[in-house]
């Protein structure tokens, strides 16, 4: 993402407040950017939870109470009974056992509205008062109009899981995912841009490194999407061992059955396979990556940088392995999805200070 064109022109006018506002919009954002990480947390509770199906219904206002009447906790219950889910894997389920789920996509759709409260209230307010320049303000509206975009994705998403599947189809999950994932990064960059970039940079970083970043974060996206599938298809409650999978390397039928294509998101073997080998390569793409900057001229925080994001990615190896072998406990899964985001978020930092080495 280029940076250049977010620079600042308020300062000669007013120094005091040109200083004071621009670090107050960079820590609204990087809230923001985290309360997406949150959604991304809650939003892997509620599919571990298999509580994503239980609200049957796209009401953006009202939806925003809860049921307020044993009446309307009846309803809610009788549309959840009309769907596949609920014949195949839920019949018999009590009223105590569908408010337990209930919860969990109330808690994640309610999120998600907090999440535009807290991006638009701030937004005018920084406006009106006009401490949103210019260069800014395209970037901020985009931003706006991709949590628009989320929120039409997640009811797609769900819908998916209404008709003929029990389940929600994997390519939906995978695209909210990313496009989730594409919100927080954005939100992050430009976070990092209003409170760093006002500085200037200082000399050029060292040759390559930001490409080198650039296609590690690249990868780090692959994997996570990869992941995505995964979750869609339930794959991590089979071949729960590590390293081979119930005993091969390479699991019995790979890329079977249909066309190879087909099976590289259709099929639990060669899904779960796909996503182990792309976190390996990450993380050797890492460790090289650490490695090689040891040699490197870096700043110290360059420097931290690199070390945070390997760290990191030693960290989220690990957490997928014992997610893995554990048959996915919720709290394991969800600490999977978060330190997905944790890595993409140190990844980006890293790459911008690469670009702005000067940036603090």
């Amino acid at each position: 993402m280029a940076t250049h064109d977010l620079s600042f022109e308020t300062a000669a006018a007013a120094p005091r407040a040109a200083t004071a506002a621009p670090a107050a919009v960079g820590v609204w954002l990087l809230g923001c950017a985290f309360m997406v990480l949150a959604m991304a947390v809650i939003g892997a509770i509620t599919r571990l939870t298999e509580s994503g199906l239980s609200i049957m219904e796209w009401a953006p206002l009202s939806g925003t109470l809860p049921p307020l009447s044993q009446a309307e906790w009846e309803r809610l219950f009788a549309l959840y009974q009309q769907i596949p889910e609920y014949r195949e894997e839920n019949a018999g389920m009590t009223m105590a056992e569908f408010r337990g789920i209930f919860w969990w996509e109330y808690i994640h759709r309610l999120w998600g509205r907090l999440i535009g409260l807290v991006f638009a209230l701030p937004f005018l307010w920084f406006l009106l008062r006009g401490q949103i320049p210019r260069s800014l303000l395209p970037h901020l509206l985009v931003a706006f109009c991709l949590g628009g975009l989320q929120g039409g994705l997640g009811w797609y998403m769900v819908a998916s899981g209404f008709a003929e599947l029990n389940d929600v189809s994997q390519y939906r999950l995978a695209a909210h995912l990313s496009l989730a994932v594409a919100i927080y990064g954005y939100l992050l960059w430009l976070a990092f841009t209003v409170l760093c970039g006002s500085r200037g940079a200082a000399a050029a970083a060292p040759a390559g490194l930001a490409r080198a970043l650039t296609a590690l974060l690249a990868l780090i996206g692959l994997t996570l999407v990869s992941g995505a599938f995964v979750a869609g298809l339930n794959a991590g409650f089979t071949y729960n061992t590590f390293p081979l999978m119930d005993g091969d390397l390479v699991p019995e039928g790979y890329g079977l059955p249909g066309p190879w294509w087909q099976s590289l998101f259709e099929d639990v073997a060669t899904v779960q396979f796909n996503h182990r080998v792309l976190a390996m390569v990450t993380l050797a793409g890492v460790c090289g990556l650490w490695l090689w900057a040891r040699r490197l001229p870096l700043d110290p925080r360059q420097a931290r940088a690199i070390h945070l994001l390997g760290a990191m990615a030693l960290l989220q190896v690990g957490l997928g392995i014992s997610t893995l072998v554990l048959a996915v406990p919720i709290w394991l899964g969800a600490a999977h999805q978060a330190g997905a985001l944790l890595l993409i978020g140190l990844a980006l930092w890293a790459l911008y200070l690469s670009r702005r080495p000067g940036a603090a």
